[in-house]
C-alpha cells in the first residue's frame, strides 16, 4: 500500500533560518477569501463554504474546529438574511421591530457542530407585549420569519422539512409562552414532546436580544432536573436509534436507507446517539451549555462522568465528525449532496478499529445516561 503524506504548512515555520511572514502560513485561507470577493451575495457566500472547508483542512485544523467555523459561517449568513429582511420591511413601510426579539439556531447549528449541507432549524423568542397587540406584533415577526427563511433557502440552506422554523407559530413565541410551553412539555412522558424538546434544547442566539435567550436557558436549567417523567421518556428514546454495532459488537448499520451494502450512516447511528446521550446527562444536572464538548467537560465538574469517560466521548465526537466531513467533501466534489453515509470499505483497518471503539464508547455513554451499569 502506498501511503500519501501531505506536508503541513505549519511545518514550514522553522524550516529555514529566517521566519516566514505569517501571511504565507495562512495562504490557503487568504486564497479562499480572495476567491470569494468583497461583497458576495448570500448564495455565493454559501456556495463558497466548500472552498473554506478545504482551506481550513489544508491548515490542519481538526474537524471539530472546522465544524465550529462552518456553524459560525452559517450564523453569519443568518444575520445577513435577517438584516436584509428587516431593511426590506423598513422600506415597505413596516417600520422597525415593535419589541425586542431573538432568533435562535437549533440542533447542530445551536451546538456549533454543523457539517456540510444542513437544513434550517431555527426559532424566535419575542419580548413580552399585551395580548391586545398580538395580531399587529406577531404579524410583523411572522413576515420577518418568512422572509429570512426564504432568503436562506434561496441561498442554499434549505427549509426544514419538519417545519422547525420561525416562520411557523409553533417556533415563534413570547418568552413567557416558551417558558409555559416547556413547563407543559415536561409534565409527562409523551414521545412527540420529547422529540420536539430535543430539537429546541440545543439553542444559540444568532440575532437580536441575547438576553431573551439567556432567560430561556436559565428557565431550562431550573426546570429540567425536576422533570423526572419527561427525562425518563428521553432516556427510553435513546434506544430508538441504536449505535452502528450488532449484538456481537461488530460494526453494522441498521440498513435503513443505505445506498449500498458497506454504508453506515454515522450521523444517524453515531453522532446523533452521542449527542442525545450527552444532552440527557446534561439536562439531568441543569447544565446550560449546548455544545457536546462543553457538556462533557461540565459533566466531569459535576461528578457525573469521569475525566476518562469525557475524554473518550470528545475523541469519539472528533473522529466521527472527521469521517463524515471528509466523506461529504468527496460527495460534493463528485456533484452529490452531502449526507451522513460513510463507506466502510474505503476505511483503513485502523480507522475501522477506532470507529468500532468509538461506537462502544457511545453505547457506554447511553447506558450511563439511562442509569444502567456500564
Amino acid at each position: 500500500m502506498q501511503v500519501l503524506h501531505r506536508a503541513s504548512p505549519w511545518r514550514d515555520l522553522f524550516a529555514n533560518d529566517t521566519l516566514p511572514e505569517m501571511a504565507s502560513l495562512l495562504a490557503p485561507l487568504r486564497d479562499a477569501l480572495e476567491a470569494l470577493g468583497p461583497n458576495p451575495d448570500l448564495a455565493a457566500a454559501h456556495a463558497w463554504q466548500l472552498r473554506l472547508v478545504e482551506a481550513l483542512m489544508r491548515l490542519d485544523l481538526p474537524a471539530w474546529r472546522i465544524s465550529q467555523l462552518i456553524s459560525d459561517h452559517n450564523e453569519m449568513l443568518y444575520r445577513r438574511a435577517i438584516q436584509l429582511s428587516l431593511n426590506e420591511m423598513q422600506g415597505q413601510g413596516w417600520g422597525g421591530p415593535p419589541v425586542a426579539f431573538c432568533v435562535l439556531t437549533l440542533g447542530s447549528a445551536g451546538r456549533h457542530e454543523s457539517l456540510l449541507g444542513p437544513d434550517q432549524d431555527n426559532a424566535m423568542i419575542v419580548a413580552e407585549y399585551p395580548d391586545a397587540r398580538h395580531t399587529e406584533i406577531d404579524g410583523f415577526f411572522q413576515s420577518l420569519g418568512e422572509r429570512f427563511t426564504t432568503r436562506l433557502d434561496e441561498a442554499g440552506i434549505p427549509l426544514c422539512n419538519g417545519h422547525v422554523m420561525a416562520r411557523w407559530p409553533m417556533w415563534r413565541k413570547r418568552l413567557s409562552e416558551w417558558q409555559n410551553q416547556l413547563n407543559l412539555w415536561t409534565q409527562d412522558r409523551r414521545i412527540k414532546r420529547v422529540q420536539q424538546s430535543n430539537i429546541l434544547l440545543d439553542f444559540h442566539p444568532a440575532f437580536g436580544d441575547a438576553e431573551l435567550s439567556r432567560s430561556l436557558a436559565d428557565h431550562v436549567a431550573l426546570l429540567m432536573p425536576r422533570a423526572g417523567l419527561f427525562l425518563d421518556e428521553m432516556s427510553h428514546l435513546l434506544d430508538e436509534v441504536p449505535v452502528a454495532l450488532d449484538r456481537f459488537g461488530r460494526l453494522a448499520g441498521d440498513g435503513e436507507g443505505a445506498p449500498h451494502e458497506n454504508a453506515l450512516n454515522l450521523k444517524r447511528q453515531g453522532l446523533l446517539p452521542l449527542v442525545n446521550a450527552v444532552r440527557l446527562l446534561a439536562l439531568r444536572r441543569g447544565i446550560c451549555a449546548p455544545a457536546t464538548r462543553q457538556r462533557l467537560s461540565a459533566l466531569v465538574l459535576r461528578d457525573a462522568l469521569t475525566a476518562r469517560q469525557a475524554r473518550a466521548g470528545v475523541a469519539a465526537l472528533d473522529r466521527l465528525q472527521s469521517l463524515v466531513l471528509t466523506t461529504q467533501i468527496d460527495c460534493l466534489k463528485a456533484g452529490g449532496t452531502p449526507d451522513g453515509w460513510v463507506d466502510l470499505a474505503r476505511l483503513e483497518e485502523d480507522q475501522r478499529l477506532l470507529l468500532r471503539h468509538d461506537m462502544q464508547v457511545i453505547r457506554s455513554l447511553i447506558r450511563q445516561a439511562q442509569g444502567r451499569h456500564v
